[in-house]
């Protein structure tokens, strides 16, 4: 099948493009480059330096390229600018998404894959939530990615197509940025490995279901690839378990201090301090993956100790280790 993903040159979209390759299929990447980089990406791969935003240049590559399925991952993911500029952040994330989707659709695409969001849609659960829980989006990253999954099942009710929208819980590992508002394992293991302190904002006790990034990547591949009974549907993407920052910490500094010590560095790694909490945090989020399992056969396959193990790795190499998948 050959297939575009947009944000394909990211964290999660280079692992969907390795999926993609392993299993082989024919991934074409469209990405503006804001934060990904081609590093991640193979030499083969097609790569269309376009933001989601110029309508004219997308519709060039869809009619250049005549892809058959559509893994949507290019999107505003900072949830905190988001706060600050809602306007930008649905100027992308609804305004890019419905390019994309409407040039999709024009170029009859047979199947979209868009990456939706577990934490900014269910927002505080203390126990895995299945796909039917209420939706309490407070973010607007939450709530445009809400807005995505209705367009989603428009375009897939009204035009034809088979939509699937993914939920994701807290993706980590290689290739993951550990700059700016990044997850909290990037940048412990950025920042360990460099004998820098890191903080934890708040007492440590916040819950997240932390799953790894080539696990989902194949969920995505997956939602492409499995015969499908309803025009749309929404899957969690997770692990079913929570782990608390305190524990994360804990968990990393071990792993770094034990690689280290295999390559002879006597690196000294200070533990982690303690800030003050962040406004707007989630105290708990926790999704369920049964469904997934169910219509995808996907489970994840790397325990944590073992993703943030390979993490730690590539974050020492600083360069992508492939393949990952």
């Amino acid at each position: 099948m050959k297939v575009v993903v947009t944000g394909g040159a990211g964290f999660i979209g280079s692992h969907v493009v390795d999926t993609l390759l392993a299993r082989g299929h024919f991934p074409i990447v469209i990405d503006d480059f804001s934060s990904g980089s081609r590093k991640n990406l193979p030499s083969e791969v097609p790569v269309f330096a376009v933001d989601i935003r110029d309508r004219e240049k997308l519709s060039s590559i869809f009619a250049e390229t005549r892809p058959e399925g559509l893994v949507h991952l290019a999107a505003q993911m900072s949830v905190s600018r988001s706060m600050r500029e809602p306007a930008f952040d649905a100027e992308v994330n609804v305004m890019g998404l419905l390019n994309v989707f409407d040039i999709a659709a024009h170029y009859e695409i047979q199947r979209i894959v868009f990456a939706s969001s577990g934490g900014a849609l269910y927002g505080d659960v203390n126990d895995p939530v299945a796909e039917e829980a209420p939706k309490r989006p407070i973010s607007a990253y939450g709530i445009s990615k809400w807005v995505g999954e209705q367009y989603l099942e428009f375009y897939a009710r009204e035009r034809g197509i088979k939509g699937v929208a993914l939920r994701f819980s807290n993706v980590y590992g290689p290739r993951q940025n550990p700059h700016g508002e990044a997850g909290v394992i990037a940048i412990f293991c950025q920042r360990m490995l460099s004998g820098e302190t890191t903080t934890i904002h708040g007492d440590g006790r916040d819950i997240r279901d932390y799953v790894y990034g080539p696990d989902v990547a194949l969920a995505n591949v997956l939602a492409l690839e499995k015969p499908l009974e309803n025009s749309f549907t929404a899957i969690n993407i997770s692990t079913g378990t929570g782990t608390d920052v305190n524990e994360i910490s804990a968990q990393i500094l071990r792993l770094t201090k034990q690689y280290l010590k295999t390559r002879g560095r006597t690196t000294s790694i200070p533990g982690s301090q303690h800030g003050p909490a962040r406004h707007g945090d989630l105290r708990s989020n926790q999704i369920s993956p049964l469904y997934a399992e169910k219509i995808l056969g996907w489970r994840p396959q790397v325990p944590l100790s073992e993703g943030l193990s390979t993490t730690i790795r590539w974050f020492d190499a600083g360069i992508s280790a492939r393949p990952l998948v």
